[in-house]
């Protein structure tokens, strides 16, 4: 049994009064006093399939490499048979480690669909403007998808991938991940459960953290809205996703206010220079030094395609470090994404929910407030508080996992399913939900740059 299948809320009731105060459970001891299966991920309606899924990666980059490392854990359900990377060293990396021959191995994603259809689906990990080309090719083929977020850069092209995906009966999972951490799965259960009522209003926030900033959104590939797509997609699509996964009700209006505050020419400080390894007079003193950041901390070095022998790695970083954007000043970039932002949402049932975006924290790990007409829920991805008004108890419960709440190839288990079986109820989203959430997302985006109060149309 799971929450959702529970058919009486009063029933949890009981059992969860009798918790010590403050008490500190994992799921399965919440599971045990519940009358739960201790799978979180259990679904009853996955089964053993004839075959693996044969799957083409387009976008062998840090995302599609994660996904596609399903297939190395779990051989009998998902087999990696080609590969599409204008980078050579990702490309035959990717190669040898799925034992992929040199005919299923392309260097543009166009090379993949001039060949006859040699799989079953597609995952799409490409670059965000590189996101609905590759797809609708691949529905226009007859393959399934698993496509990265966001959908695409425009609301024209979310809406063409989701009329294709009906239009050839195909299936469309979006990497929404949070949907799969423990964390989120766990809320979503307790509010399904109306263990804290009917949600009233939400609060949400995303600390990105300064060096993900620096890195990702100021030197990184989605540092500029025009070549990647705003930061409200690129980074936050998660979390407009997850606000209205937890609601469960259709949008109404959004109101967005944000900008670009500190990453700007005008914030250089003196004797600043266009490189970290320029000789900068303040580079020992820069949280945002590139120097501090990859070559003596050794942070985010995915970037690099580093050398297996690790005595080479110091040139190499060097190297990156002199070349490539991730050694260029923070104050003198192209980008124009803000590192701050506010997203006030109403749904259609009146319930609200406020979205805060921060660059500029010590931390990551989202942040919810859950305001319920018999309860409340304060969380922190790896851990919540829930207190019950009635009786002022609380249940507290606390699960560490990784960057992405453990959530990557839970993913990808029910995405293999969908397609295994053929039946897309087996994803948490349909291609629609996804949708309205993007929607949801170039609302805001509206919002901002219009200074208006945007009603959602999807």
């Amino acid at each position: 049994m799971v929450f959702r299948q529970l058919i009486s809320p009063e029933t949890l009731l009981e059992p969860f009064i009798l918790l010590k105060n403050t008490a500190l459970n994992g799921w399965k001891q919440v599971a045990r006093k519940f009358g739960l299966h201790e799978d979180l991920y259990y679904n009853p309606l996955h089964k053993k399939l004839d075959r693996p899924v044969e799957v083409i990666l387009v976008g062998a980059g840090h995302r599609g490499t994660n996904y596609a490392e399903y297939a190395i854990k779990n051989p009998g359900e998902m087999k990696v048979t080609g590969v599409a990377d204008p980078n050579s060293y990702r490309l035959q990396k990717t190669a040898r480690r799925h034992k992929i021959s040199a005919a299923n191995c392309f260097t543009t994603w166009e090379d993949v669909f001039k060949k006859e259809k040699f799989a079953d689906a597609v995952i799409i990990a490409t670059p965000d403007q590189l996101h609905s080309g590759p797809c609708l090719q691949a529905l226009e083929r007859g393959y399934d998808v698993l496509l990265e977020k966001p959908i695409a850069p425009t609301e024209e092209e979310c809406r063409a991938i989701l009329s294709r995906a009906k239009e050839k009966g195909r299936i469309v999972g979006v990497c929404h991940v949070l949907r799969y951490t423990p964390y989120f799965r766990e809320l979503k259960q307790i509010i399904a459960a109306k263990m804290i009522g009917d949600v009233i209003s939400v609060q949400h926030m995303e600390p990105i953290e300064y060096i993900h900033m620096s890195h990702s959104y100021v030197r990184g590939n989605w540092r500029n809205s025009k070549t990647a797509t705003p930061i409200i997609l690129a980074k936050s699509s998660h979390d407009a996703d997850i606000i209205r996964w937890l609601v469960n009700e259709p949008i109404d209006m959004v109101h967005c206010f944000g900008n670009l505050k500190w990453f700007r020419k005008e914030n250089a400080p003196e004797g600043s220079t266009e490189r970290c390894t320029d000789g900068c007079a303040v580079e020992s003193t820069c949280p945002y030094s590139a120097l501090q950041i990859y070559y003596r901390d050794r942070q985010r070095l995915h970037v690099f395609d580093l050398p297996d022998d690790k005595s080479k790695w110091d040139k190499t970083i060097l190297k990156g470090l002199k070349t490539t954007n991730y050694g260029r000043c923070v104050y003198r970039m192209d980008n124009d994404q803000p590192d701050h932002l506010i997203v006030n949402m109403q749904f259609k049932n009146g319930t609200t929910a406020a979205f805060s975006m921060e660059a500029f924290v010590s931390y990551e790990g989202r942040r919810t407030r859950i305001m319920g007409s018999m309860g409340d829920i304060q969380g922190d991805m790896e851990s919540f508080i829930l207190t019950q008004f009635r009786t002022g108890k609380t249940l507290t419960w606390n699960l560490k996992t990784d960057s992405h709440g453990g959530g990557d190839h839970p993913l990808v288990k029910d995405w293999v399913q969908a397609v295994g079986q053929q039946n897309p109820a087996l994803l948490s989203s349909t291609i629609d939900v996804s949708v309205e959430s993007h929607v949801m997302a170039f609302a805001a985006e509206r919002s901002r740059l219009n200074k208006t109060i945007e009603t959602v149309v999807v």
